[in-house]
C-alpha cells in the first residue's frame, strides 16, 4: 500500500469514528471529521500532509499525490 491509499484510507477511518462517536457519545466528537475535512482540503492545495511525511520517513512509498 502506497502513501496516498494509507492516506485515504486512514482519513476515512477517523471520519467514520468521529461519526459513529458523535452519535453514540457527545456531538463534539463531529469536531474530528471536520479536521480531517480541513486538513485533506488544505492538503489539496498545499501538498502538506503531516501523516504522509510520517510515513514517508517510516519507509512506506510514495504514491504520486505525496511524493
Amino acid at each position: 500500500m502506497n502513501i496516498d491509499r494509507f492516506v485515504f484510507a486512514f482519513a476515512g477511518v477517523m471520519i467514520l469514528a468521529g461519526l459513529v462517536l458523535s452519535q453514540a457519545f457527545s456531538p463534539w466528537w463531529l469536531l474530528l471529521p471536520a479536521f480531517v475535512g480541513l486538513n485533506m482540503f488544505q492538503a489539496a492545495f498545499t501538498g502538506f500532509c503531516p501523516l504522509a511525511m510520517i510515513l514517508k520517513k517510516a519507509g512506506v512509498q510514495p504514491g504520486c499525490a505525496f511524493q
